[in-house]
């Protein structure tokens, strides 16, 4: 068969609006795939729905929609999105009617089955993470848009290649190329140059969209609409690929795949290919993500300013804890932030931050409480008191959890453009898989001349969130420095360079195809993105961090 070729518009809830156009314009495509789904989105979508029941999805993709229903429909190019959140009925109803008022003939079809939400008191969402095949059986049946809830971020190609090359259930071979086709997508610009670590190769002040070319073997080619701004390499590529992974073996509803096969290579200007992806049997049961309150937030940022910084910081943590002290919050959090230089040129550079975060059920006590012992003393504190801006009443936060059902738990259906429902049988195939084996790793670089230097020289990284655990991929970009690489930075010195992850359960996880090494910290970010636990608190810059940290780097390096 013909190679598919799948764009992807959206990466995220709130991603550039006009990149939809931009795909359609750009160049020859036969699907579009929007993924605006994220752990932090689902409870933002819950309490869309609190507040109206018939809310629940993204918004802002009829907007898009609106503007490039006509163009998609000229083009023949379909279009496959999780945008229906927690309410793909409702979306594709709003799509219908759309496409009703612009007299555009579109056939719409969704997937249902993620919502456990009834079988989990006290949540506010709980969805199972779904596999692609309701999504082949709505195109099978000649759906021009899908609409899901909460897919893999994958299946939204593996359903779409499924459909296209006639895919069963037991391909694990090419089921497995596409799912790692589709975690290249699924972040749209960062397999572009976007928030890349070697951001200076290429110009990525507007990178371009990312697509694949997928053959019928599971093999595909990532590439970009010709014009477009950023780059396409095997750096960017195993940027992404790194993202929000950790060992060998990346899990999925319709295939494992198994990231230790991965081969890469350039294969000209903007074109990196992705081959040797072995795929085995999807586990017998779906993640379910769990979303609910966990209470109340508060925050205050005093600015200490010039000399005596850390005598300014003792100063108001004492007062503010006396003041506190007849009605405690449950949780309180100082974390004081040195900003500030010596003699310096501006006010602001010459400032220190000393952050106070106080948690609770109750809203009154990280509110009012906090607010009012804050105030009180602007004539009674250091010497040029200030706060960043007056307290707030309290925010209420989120906590995310993860659990597991049994794939046949779930009553996974495609609901056609005809109005017909269409059961998605789970996988009969869920073997439990044989250990994987320590891969060899290279031999070390001989000994010579170190220089004291930052990692960041020699190593990229990535980083990312999984409910309360975060991941850094860290990638060589030349044969020597993987050598040196897989042997210099062990768990031991990764807690030396990433003093929060000392008390932390650490994994290392090699990938010597991608010359990388994945680090997984379990608990770094507390109960999730949504309940703020620390300064970055989806991990997006962790890699970073680690990058510029100095270690001894072999001169020959760099």
């Amino acid at each position: 068969m013909s190679v598919l070729r799948i764009g992807n518009f959206s990466g995220f809830y709130g991603d550039r609006s006009d990149a939809l156009r931009e795909m359609l314009t750009g160049g020859e495509l036969d699907v579009l795939t929007g993924d605006y789904l994220a752990e932090l989105t689902m409870l933002i979508l819950a309490r869309d729905r609190l507040k109206d029941p018939a809310a629940g999805y993204a918004r802002t993709f009829p907007r898009q929609l609106e503007d490039c229903l006509g163009l998609a429909h000229e083009r023949g190019v379909r279009i496959v999105t999780n945008a229906g959140g927690l309410n793909p009925a409702g979306l594709a109803d709003a799509v219908r009617q759309l496409a009703g008022r612009l007299g555009i003939p579109v056939r719409v079809a969704h997937v249902e089955g993620d919502d456990l939400t009834a079988a989990h008191p006290g949540a506010l969402a709980a969805h199972a993470y779904l596999g692609g095949f309701g999504i082949a059986a709505c195109l099978r049946a000649g759906a021009d848009i899908v609409i899901t809830g909460r897919v893999t971020d994958a299946a939204l190609v593996t359903g779409t290649a499924a459909a296209h090359f006639g895919w069963g259930p037991g391909d694990h071979d090419r089921l497995a190329g596409a799912v790692v086709a589709g975690h290249v997508l699924e972040c749209g610009t960062q397999a572009t140059g976007g928030n890349y670590a070697f951001f200076g190769d290429g110009d990525v002040r507007r990178p371009g969209f990312p697509l694949a070319e997928i053959h019928a073997d599971g093999s595909s080619v990532i590439t970009k609409h010709p014009g477009t701004g950023g780059f396409v390499d095997t750096g960017t590529v195993t940027a992404q690929l790194l993202y929000e992974t950790s060992g060998a073996r990346y899990l999925g509803p319709d295939a494992t795949a198994r990231l230790d096969t991965v081969r890469l290579s350039q294969d000209g200007p903007d074109r990196v290919r992705i081959e040797g992806v072995q795929g085995e049997a999807p586990p017998g049961t779906l993640k379910v993500g769990l979303n609910r309150l966990g209470g109340f937030r508060g925050e205050v940022a005093f600015v200490l300013t010039g000399l005596d910084i850390e005598a300014k910081a003792a100063l108001v943590r004492e007062q503010m804890t006396d003041a506190l002290a007849k009605s405690p919050p449950a949780e309180v959090r100082w974390d004081l932030v040195r900003t500030d230089r010596a003699d310096a040129g501006t006010e602001e550079t010459a400032s220190a931050l000393l952050r106070l975060v106080v948690r609770d059920p109750d809203q009154r006590a990280v509110g009012r409480a906090i607010g009012e012992a804050a105030v009180e003393l602007a004539l009674a504190g250091y010497p040029g008191f200030h706060v960043l801006a007056p307290p707030g009443k309290g925010a209420p936060y989120g906590v995310f959890e993860a659990a597991y059902v049994p794939q046949d738990a779930v009553e996974h259906v495609a609901v056609l453009h005809d109005g017909r429902r269409v059961p998605v049988a789970p996988p009969q195939d869920t073997r439990p898989p044989d250990a994987v084996r320590q891969p060899p790793l290279p031999e070390p670089l001989p000994a010579g001349p170190t220089r004291r230097a930052p990692l960041g020289l020699v190593a990229g990284a990535r980083s990312g969130d999984k409910g309360g655990d975060a991941n850094v991929g860290v990638w060589a970009r030349t044969d020597d420095a993987w050598r040196w690489l897989a042997h210099e930075l062990t768990v031991d010195r990764f807690r030396e360079l990433i003093p929060e992850a000392r008390e932390l359960p650490v994994t290392r996880h090699p990938l010597p195809n991608l010359r990388a090494l994945n680090f997984v910290v379990e608990g770094i970010l507390g109960a999730g993105v949504a309940a703020q636990h620390r300064f970055d608190p989806q991990a997006k810059a962790l890699g970073e961090w680690l990058r510029s940290r100095h270690l001894d780097i072999p001169e020959a390096l760099l």
